[in-house]
């Protein structure tokens, strides 16, 4: 009886986590490699099918050059600003924890909520620090994604002008800070500026990125994320 009871609140924990760790058996299924990534609804592929995540989408792509990549383990949920994300790896990283490689992405909610950038700038570099901290190789195994431009898209067309100045401000301070810890920043923000001219890069929300366009950002940077990994 005990052991059906703890089994029950076992499942009723996990159930109630509110990221996605798809490294459940990482520890003993072999793989290589180990990716974090962090971020808010466009890292957990807010409107798209899991395969679809740009993680995933950049854990196959990886496996397909031949690096032996466990399933990502993200720490993202839709509407995430910095400060959820720290409170994110506060309860779901143990302090022994690290990974071959590590991503950042986040920024559009403090944006979208009008959280002042000083605040977004402070708390991205706790994330940097904790993000670095949980990286084998420090700063060499982690890299920042930058900001997709929502405003080129059917949601945000309308103050598409104002949203873009918005999105370039908060994407400076975001490379500022990763040029400040020694951080690969990689800039995607034009392919998603695409997104004006081709609606197979927009999500059905009309907002969030496509599957499609998720392909073209690790198209991108597929191959500088390749070099991070320790031979």
């Amino acid at each position: 009886m005990k052991k059906i009871y703890f089994l029950f609140i076992a499942i009723i924990c996990y159930s109630c986590s509110s990221t996605v760790n798809t490294t459940q058996n990482q520890e003993t299924s072999g793989p290589k490699y180990s990716y974090l990534a962090l971020g808010d609804s466009y890292t957990i592929g807010e409107r798209v099918k899991e395969e679809d995540r740009w993680p995933v989408q950049l854990t196959q792509s990886l496996k397909n050059k031949g690096y032996e990549m466990a399933a990502p383990k993200i720490i993202a949920k839709t509407g995430w600003t910095t400060e959820n994300l720290i409170r994110g790896m506060e309860n779901d990283l143990s302090i022994q924890r690290d990974f071959d490689i590590v991503s950042i992405l986040i920024g559009v909610n403090n944006q979208y909520q009008g959280k002042p950038i000083t605040e977004y700038e402070e708390e991205l570099r706790h994330i940097f620090r904790r993000a670095i901290n949980h990286s084998k190789t420090l700063e060499a195994g982690v890299f920042a994604v930058s900001i997709p431009d929502y405003g080129y898209t059917p949601f945000g067309e309308e103050h598409q002008e104002e949203i873009s100045v918005e999105i370039k401000r908060f994407n400076e301070v975001f490379k500022r800070v990763a040029e400040d810890f020694n951080v690969d920043f990689y800039n995607i923000t034009p392919i998603s500026q695409q997104a004006k001219t081709n609606p197979d890069l927009v999500a059905g929300d009309g907002l969030h990125p496509s599957g499609e366009m998720y392909r073209l950002w690790v198209q991108e940077i597929v191959n500088q994320v390749a070099q991070k990994l320790p031979e």
